[in-house]
């Protein structure tokens, strides 16, 4: 999930009580909510490659978010003892308090990981084995709302965070009713009404102290709700498989092959809709299917497996055997299927993208020799 996501659900788990358990507990359960996301200092040292490689790695892995759900807190903890010296003070964290907040917040963010399509390794370093949840999108303005509505009322009691809070509501809503990046979502203007009736209600309840009159009710009532929606995506994901399940069967009969594999994965902030990918003997397809619609919308999107040379050869290369690595579903093509020295073959994840187009390390050419058997 994107780290709004991650921060937000670390400041609704501080004032569901978290933050009771020692001074610096909330700023404690925000920065393991994101520590997972160190691996990012990755592009300071390597390439993209380097990224593509080591995004969700061990950081994510089951190990890596214990050994740093014990690192935030004890680095937290020295520094207020080093700063309380400094100023002649006693200290006031309590480490036990700041540990037990550092865990519960550090658990959630591979779990929130693991929603979507992009996948954790949970056994790493010893399985490289990718897990996918496949339910929920990357981004959802859902969670923004419920998550970031909760921890507004908890938290805008000075100038400082009502600035702040102003700035956040006024760029999501930048994203969500003006960029074009909303017009990426389903029904786009029912959902700008929507964000804008919610902020309107959230800054009414504002106005009315509901803060501070229902305290970490307000925590408690989002986590939940996060939670009803979470498993109505996960009922909605359900359908998707089982109806992708009996397309693909029908589409890969139709073509003599067998089913090997398929996943439905969500599209941003619409339940009804799902990208199908599934991989046969021969091919990979995609296809796009509504849960409330008959049939799938528009033929399938197919791409035949590569000859064993081709494959050979891209994963000769660093880029391709870093990328194939990764990719869940890849599909490549020769941009000159007849050449007879050096060509270009397109690679892509089918889950992001399709070969020839340009999606970051998602989809990209690498330059090759010709392979001799096609």
């Amino acid at each position: 999930m994107d780290n709004l996501t991650h921060s937000l659900v670390g400041i609704v788990a501080a004032k569901a009580g978290l933050e009771k358990l020692s001074p610096g507990a909330a700023t404690v359960c925000v920065l393991a909510a994101n520590a997972p996301d160190a691996d990012i200092i990755v592009l300071a040292f390597g390439d993209r490659w380097d990224f593509l490689q080591h995004h969700r790695g061990i950081t994510h892995a089951i190990v890596g978010v214990i050994g740093l759900a014990f690192l935030v807190p004890l680095i937290f903890y020295a520094v207020d003892h080093f700063a309380s010296r400094f100023r002649n003070q006693a200290p006031t964290t309590k480490l036990k308090g700041l540990l037990i907040a550092s865990f519960i917040a550090s658990a959630t963010h591979p779990f929130l990981d693991w929603t979507n399509n992009y996948g954790i390794r949970f056994f790493l370093p010893w399985s490289q084995k990718w897990s996918y949840g496949d339910f929920v999108f990357i981004v959802d303005p859902y969670l923004w709302l419920i998550l970031g509505g909760a921890a507004f009322l908890l938290t805008a009691k000075t100038r400082f965070y009502k600035t702040i809070w102003a700035l956040i509501a006024a760029g999501l809503s930048f994203l969500i009713i003006v960029s074009p990046r909303g017009n990426a979502l389903p029904n786009p203007r029912l959902i700008a009404i929507l964000w804008i009736v919610v902020l309107i209600a959230l800054i009414v309840l504002f106005v009315k102290d509901a803060g501070e009159r229902w305290g970490s009710r307000i925590a408690f009532v989002a986590i939940a709700l996060s939670l009803c929606y979470w498993t109505f995506l996960a009922f909605a994901h359900s359908k998707a498989v089982a109806r992708g399940s009996e397309e693909a069967a029908k589409i890969a009969t139709a073509n003599g092959e067998t089913v090997a594999r398929l996943a439905a994965m969500p599209r941003p902030a619409n339940a009804f809709r799902w990208d199908c990918v599934f991989e046969t003997d021969r091919a990979m397809y995609r296809f796009e299917l509504g849960l409330m619609d008959e049939n799938p919308a528009g033929p399938p999107v197919r791409y035949a497996k590569p000859a064993p040379a081709l494959l050979n050869t891209v994963s000769q290369q660093r880029p391709g055997r870093v990328f194939l690595g990764f990719a869940r579903f890849p599909v490549m093509q020769l941009t000159d299927p007849g050449c007879t020295t050096r060509t270009l073959v397109q690679l892509a994840d089918l889950r992001y993208t399709e070969p020839g187009g340009s999606r970051g390390n998602f989809a990209f050419e690498l330059p090759i020799d010709c392979p001799r058997e096609r």
